[in-house]
């Protein structure tokens, strides 16, 4: 099929040119690719980086005024500003710099339309927001809830974000993300609704959702709203033929210290296309495909945390490879996050091998 049959369906042409790149490359026999990790955009070792990052030389040099900064940029013609998170030790960030931004095209785009400054979650320059009110760098992260590096934040009009995108996508969705804010698509619809029409015109990997011995099996009551769970509870919110799926249950869910940590929680797996009945955590009967759409979720596998009483904690709908994984899981079972305002704080105080 052309190219215009896509575009007519609805599906953002520079995903659609970008899954077919992807999809070619996922084809490609294995032993071609074993040499070098990074030709799998969403496998690498998220180990923390033993040298520091350096931001592209094409960030724009800043006094972190982020008023003046978005003024700025509207001036020059441009969609917006993006406030790029992140901090120097970070292989989730070196992927969006070395795998997102450093593809031409992504590079060229993102100049084109917006400008980016960037702030180190770990930093103490002084930020001043659009208010006025000024903080540390490191307040400023955990004022702005900065759970992942990196999370970027879309201004365009105003001081309010059209768009909050928190951890690491790869390329072909960051492109789409960028025309999402570019094409002025954010004032008319969801990003989940967006980027679901790519997810379903195309997809590549096996027919089956890939199984884990710590998953509940249905009927699927997950009310907490009448009797307090004994543990945290997560979901995995999933689908079949998902490639970012099929890479969450390769290393990281066949390592022995997370299974360990999830045989810790109630764990369940919801194929978000389906109609499979739940019971939400509030005590509301619900499907399984209203759910993740009234959550919202942007990102398959996404998994949700919440607390023994039905409360969200947290949640995750990024790339997550075996490092961040253990320590979320950590940061969830430590109850972490009743002390620490983000898991960004608790991971800089409780860092574990």
């Amino acid at each position: 099929m052309s190219p215009d049959f896509w575009i007519r369906a609805g599906l953002p042409y520079a995903m659609f040119r970008d899954l077919c790149l992807f999809f070619l490359i996922l084809c490609t026999p294995f032993q071609a690719l074993s040499a070098s990790q990074s030709s799998d955009p969403m496998a690498f070792d998220d180990q923390p980086l033993q040298e520091p990052l350096e931001l592209p030389s094409w960030f724009k040099l800043s006094f972190l005024d982020l008023k003046d900064n978005l003024n700025e940029a509207r001036q020059n013609g441009k969609k917006g500003l993006i406030v790029y998170f992140g901090r120097k030790d970070c292989p989730y960030c070196e992927a969006q710099l070395e795998v997102n931004w450093g593809e031409k095209d992504i590079v060229d785009y993102t100049r084109q339309h917006f400008d980016v400054v960037a702030i180190d979650v770990q930093g103490l320059r002084t930020v001043t927001d659009f208010d006025g009110k000024t903080y540390t760098e490191k307040q400023y992260a955990a004022l702005k809830k900065t759970n992942f590096t990196p999370t970027l934040f879309f201004y365009t009009d105003s001081d309010r974000p059209a768009l909050k995108l928190p951890g690491y996508r790869p390329p072909y969705q960051f492109r789409a993300v960028l025309e999402f804010i570019a094409d002025g698509h954010y004032k008319r619809e969801h990003l989940s609704h967006y980027l679901a029409r790519a997810e379903n015109a195309l997809s590549y990997g096996q027919d089956n959702m890939n199984a884990n011995d710590n998953f509940m099996s249905p009927p699927y009551n997950l009310d907490r709203s009448h009797r307090p769970g004994k543990t945290p509870l997560l979901v995995f919110f999933e689908h079949p033929r998902c490639h970012a799926c099929d890479v969450l249950h390769g290393e990281p869910m066949e390592d022995k210290g997370v299974n360990q940590l999830l045989s810790q929680m109630e764990v369940v797996q919801l194929n978000i296309h389906t109609d499979t009945p739940v019971i939400t955590p509030d005590g509301r009967k619900i499907t399984s495909r209203q759910w993740a759409d009234e959550l919202k979720l942007t990102f398959a596998p996404s998994l949700v945390f919440f607390d023994e009483k039905g409360e969200e904690i947290l949640r995750v709908e990024s790339v997550i490879r075996l490092y961040r994984l253990k320590s979320v899981l950590r940061y969830i079972l430590s109850r972490g996050y009743k002390k620490y305002p983000t898991f960004q704080i608790w991971r800089t105080r409780h860092m574990q091998p």
